[in-house]
């Protein structure tokens, strides 16, 4: 084991850490912004470098297809090739695999709430999907020019050691909320399989972390942690589909947390809403990853604390296309240090976005990515100085 991890304060089942590893660190909790593509979008590495990112996730799947692994290790791996000296970690191709199936199939995400349930009791679930999963891997179509591919685990290990990442996420079959027993039970065996083919064939180099699978179901969800956590990895994903609600999301966690070597990091795969993670953290996760900080920012939405009027009803967000901001003299966010808010009002940003222009995007994925960074450092903080709880009070509510 590659990966150094030491918790440095609890308040609760919240808790503060640092990991180190091939001669970097990053402190927990905290957030990863993604780099789909070796690059988190809008951003460069001074941009990431001034908000005092440490860690990034990138994505196996759509680097295997573009521009190739081969391509990376050419230009001397990841950290090179996209310019960046933090740590890295790259996810095993497993929920790019549900997209495209279930996920697809289904037309649904990681979390299904009741509203689109009922719904899909009465419509058909035949739906297109791009991948036929076996025991052994996926044949997929290539999304970028419709043809026939194939990803094993071994393969993922491959990859990901050519791409050459920090922390490697073993390869997963992650299923949807409509995966009935049955098929989630068929599809954690295969995980499970699949983990220690993973161990075999991952560059030891390399951190790597066992994902636990199992739906919904508390049996299946407690097997797979009983059995992730007995095998010598330096971390966990926690995956798959999270139930039909942010409830069931909780439930999840109280399940399997408890199973899980205290002494590794939990990584919470997929999940970024400010709610969540301050409910997540409180149970005891400490990495995060998710697009949405970017993705939310390109369509116009701009990350607000409680003092700016962020609330969970408004899911601490300001749409900066609406009216009322067209002479708007304030910052996007009263308390934020970013060089976005210190610089410019939102009367600026709202010009910018109606107008389609460039800086925009630029701007508003800084004022995100800048806010998501802060808002774990305040928890840490908080968790460090045993008032964990009224934090989270102050900005959920509850």
């Amino acid at each position: 084991m590659i990966l150094e991890f030491k918790v440095e304060a609890e308040d609760g089942r919240a808790r503060s850490g640092i990991a180190k590893l091939r001669g970097k660190k990053f402190k927990t909790p905290v957030f990863l912004p993604v780099a789909t593509l070796a690059s988190v979008r809008a951003l460069d590495f001074r941009d990431l470098e001034e908000i005092g990112i440490e860690i990034i996730m990138a994505n196996t799947f759509h680097l295997h297809l573009k521009p190739g692994e081969d391509l990376i290790k050419k230009f001397g791996g990841l950290h090179k090739f996209m310019n960046f000296d933090g740590v890295i970690a790259t996810d095993s191709g497993g929920f790019q695999v549900f997209s495209l199936g279930l996920g697809m199939e289904h037309g649904i995400g990681k979390i299904a709430d009741n509203i689109f349930l009922e719904r899909m009791r009465n419509v058909s679930r035949k739906g297109e999907k791009w991948i036929e999963v076996d025991d052994e891997g996926i044949t997929f179509r290539n999304p970028l020019n419709g043809s026939m591919m194939r990803l094993t685990a071994k393969k993922s290990m491959e990859i990901q050691a050519k791409l050459g990442s920090d922390i490697v996420f073993a390869f997963d079959e992650c299923t949807s909320p409509l995966s009935d027993k049955e098929y989630t039970a068929r599809a954690l065996e295969r995980t499970h399989r699949w983990i220690l083919e993973c161990m075999e064939s991952y560059d030891k180099k390399q951190a790597i972390f066992g994902i636990v699978q199992g739906g919904e179901y508390r049996d299946l969800r407690i097997k797979s942690a009983e059995f992730i956590s007995s095998l010598e990895l330096d971390g966990y994903g926690i995956g798959g589909s999270l139930g039909k609600s942010k409830a069931d999301m909780l439930n999840i966690l109280d399940w399997v947390i408890p199973i899980l070597n205290e002494n590794k990091p939990r990584h919470l795969l997929g999940i970024g809403a400010i709610e969540d993670i301050f409910n997540c953290v409180e149970k005891g996760i400490d990495m995060f990853d998710c697009v949405s900080p970017t993705r939310w920012a390109r369509r116009g939405h701009l990350y607000v604390s409680p003092s700016s009027g962020g609330n969970v009803e408004n899911k601490f967000r300001i749409h900066i296309k609406n009216a009322q901001f067209r002479e708007s003299e304030l910052p996007i966010d009263e308390s934020c240090d970013c060089f976005v808010c210190k610089n410019y009002t939102r009367a600026y940003l709202h010009h910018l976005f109606n107008a389609n222009e460039l800086t925009y995007f630029r701007l508003s994925a800084f004022h995100n990515v800048y806010f998501m960074a802060n808002l774990m450092e305040e928890i840490r903080k908080a968790i460090e100085g045993n008032y964990f709880e009224e934090l989270k009070k102050e900005w959920l509510g509850y």
